[in-house]
């Protein structure tokens, strides 16, 4: 069998590939240019990818691909339908980072919540130093307990970090833009209360035509003031302009990004320069990317490799 991985970097290289090289022989390719892809792939018996585009186009000259094991969850990039054509299996791999984004959260959310920043910088500054008093409350902050945790895709991660809001002493809610109802202890709401109520909203749902800009100026107009906003799903469910606009005016309380509309960020975007810049936490796409959850990846696709060799499949997409 012949490996190739196309985005080698996309874990990090403080996580392992070698685990991969007991099923064949394994082509390691750090970065791929879509352009580059058909060239790499065109002696592979299998394929990971990560974000590369896989379609008709780049597949079809892969006359020995037997199976694609997409690095990642979500698998938007790869030609579903072509893939049924040539009865080509495509898998990826669920739940390796729950933990990792469900804490990637609450770190976010703390230090919004706590002005860590500010604090931070007042005692660094020499500010604190300075003074002469043993404490500074220069920025106010508030308890979690008691407070309104809604929560935007009751998923994996989004029912982990329900209970973390528990532990905190939050209530839950949450709002399922697909319409379902899951069997769990929390209080599934319609978008206008969830708008309305919530003191946190937290984004943990797939991109699709029913989350796209769903959180957009007519979404923060009747958000509370005094609210925190978390974006750890896909980002083109927030638009990124209204999101400024409601920062810059004081709409909302403060908001935590992790995902974009386009990802790497624009050197451009208006999210640098924004007004009110302690309000707004921005980290580049790595909530997922703790070494436990790296490591979990890689172990769920040797363990779909050799599903695949033993006749096994395990977590098809189709």
């Amino acid at each position: 069998m012949k490996i190739v991985v196309l985005e080698a970097d996309s874990i990090g290289q403080d996580v392992s590939w070698e685990p991969l090289k007991q099923y064949g022989e394994v082509k390691l390719y750090y970065a791929t240019p879509n352009d580059k892809v058909a060239e790499r792939i065109k002696d592979a018996d299998i394929v990971i990818p990560n974000k590369c585009i896989l379609n008709r186009q780049s597949l079809e000259g892969a006359a020995n691909l037997k199976i694609i094991c997409e690095a990642a969850t979500g698998y938007n990039n790869i030609d579903i339908e072509y893939c049924k054509e040539r009865n080509i299996p495509v898998t990826n791999v669920k739940a390796y980072s729950t933990d990792s984004v469900a804490q990637h959260t609450f770190a976010m959310l703390l230090s919004l919540l706590e002005k860590l920043d500010y604090y931070t910088t007042y005692v660094e500054d020499g500010d604190y130093s300075a003074g002469a008093a043993f404490s500074h409350m220069g920025r106010q902050f508030h308890e979690l307990n008691g407070k309104c945790m809604g929560i935007v895709g009751l998923g994996n991660i989004g029912r982990r970090v329900a209970e973390l809001a528990k532990a905190f002493g939050m209530e839950v809610i949450y709002f399922s833009a697909s319409g379902n109802t899951y069997n769990v202890p929390y209080k599934k709401v319609i978008w206008e209360e969830l708008l309305e109520c919530a003191d946190v909203i937290s984004i943990h749902a797939p991109l699709n035509d029913k989350t796209e800009g769903i959180f957009n100026s007519e979404a923060f107009s009747k958000m509370k003031r005094t609210a925190i906003l978390l974006n750890l799903g896909r980002g083109p469910i927030v638009a990124e302009k209204d999101l400024v606009r409601a920062i810059e005016d004081c709409e909302i309380a403060a908001a935590g990004l992790d995902v974009y509309e386009e990802e790497p960020l624009a050197a451009d975007s208006m999210l640098l320069s924004v007004r009110n810049r302690d309000r707004l936490m921005l980290t580049p796409h790595m909530a997922w990317g703790s070494v436990e959850a790296r490591t979990r990846l890689v172990e769920d696709l040797c363990l779909s490799i050799e599903g695949f060799m033993n006749g096994q499949l395990r977590s098809t997409v189709y």
